[in-house]
């Protein structure tokens, strides 16, 4: 009986010590100042987006301008995983650059217009080529018209009949990982039209197009265009409003926390998608930000193949080539950026 009383003690003695130490651990951690171990030291709190657990702004503890000594050069990526737009013209063959057919009228305009600039363009529609070009040798990254899961290495995997095979070793979405990587290390982003209905249920992406993300549209028509805002390199030498004819993007969510560059005056079009009452007197059609330490520029704007086809007459389609080409320098850091 004595010993299973010393022995009974030493264990309240033990518990009353570990309860102890305990109280003393929680109530320090407890006086402690709360920490955010995915914010830069040093960075703002209010540089930081918890939505998309990123820093958005021009912070220096987050914004990353490594990519200023980089060559002059571009990536246009156009890859579709669904419904394909005609400015697109046929797919592209694997690889970097292949050749361009006469339909891909969108690839070879912007390639035209940036190389009239002393820019250097590569273009792929292959997402393995995305994930494996080497992304460090790009100052901004083009996105046009893509669709659905355009950045996901579909076919890889060697079992058709299993959704997942862990055992082919293939790595499926090194296309996601190179452009978030590149974003990270301050390369640039643009987004051009449909690019909005890309990777919806991707957060760090919807965060990228500004915390937007295509809803519908309405039928292509005619239409307004303000620039708004400050002045901005991306805008400058555009008339406050001109003519240009588009599908109009509806957007949810509507974008947050960027600087908007153009609208669309709501009353000059004519008709509108029935499921959207529309964005009223505050519709953009283009804005940018600076979002996990690089750069976005983006626009829901080029949705006919004649936007891209200088001479075309289609309306407003120097103005959307001035955007466009001013809107990709800015991206790259050869102007200011969203001023």
């Amino acid at each position: 009986m004595r010993e299973s009383k010393t022995r009974t003690d030493g264990i309240r003695r033990g518990l009353a010590v570990g309860v102890t130490s305990l109280t003393a651990v929680t109530g320090a951690l407890a006086q402690a100042t709360p920490t955010n171990g995915n914010l830069p030291p040093g960075a703002r709190p209010s540089s930081w987006d918890p939505t998309y657990n990123v820093c958005r702004g021009t912070d220096p503890k987050c914004y990353h301008e490594w990519n200023a000594t980089r060559p002059n050069k571009v990536l246009i990526y156009s890859r579709t995983a669904g419904p394909r737009h005609a400015s697109l013209g046929t797919n592209l063959a694997a690889g970097l650059n292949p050749p361009l057919n006469a339909d891909n009228v969108s690839q070879a305009s912007i390639k035209a217009w940036l190389e009239a600039e002393g820019i250097t363009v590569d273009y792929t529609e292959d997402a393995s080529t995305l994930g494996s070009v080497g992304m460090a040798s790009y100052k901004a990254i083009i996105f046009v018209s893509n669709s659905r899961d355009a950045l996901w290495k579909h076919g890889t995997a060697v079992d058709p009949t299993r959704a997942v095979n862990t055992t082919t070793g293939a790595y499926l979405d090194a296309a996601k990982v190179a452009l978030r990587q590149f974003i990270r290390g301050g390369g640039g982003f643009v987004a051009i039209h449909n690019a909005f209905g890309t990777e919806y249920n991707w957060p760090w992406y919807e965060g990228l197009l500004g915390n937007a993300n295509f809803y519908s549209h309405g039928p292509g028509q005619n239409g307004t265009v303000n620039i708004v805002g400050s002045a901005d390199p991306s805008t400058a030498g555009l008339p406050a409003t001109f003519g240009f004819n588009d599908e109009w993007y509806n957007l949810v969510p509507y974008p947050t926390n960027v600087k908007f560059l153009a609208t669309v005056d709501e009353a000059t079009l004519t008709g509108k998608d029935s499921n959207h009452p529309g964005h009223g007197s505050f519709h953009p059609v283009a804005w940018c930000q600076y979002y996990d330490g690089g750069r976005a520029w983006l626009t829901t704007l080029g949705h006919d193949t004649r936007a891209y086809q200088d001479g075309s007459g289609f309306p407003g389609q120097a103005q959307f080539k001035q955007l466009i080409v001013q809107g990709i320098k800015s991206a790259m850091g050869l102007t200011p950026f969203c001023q």
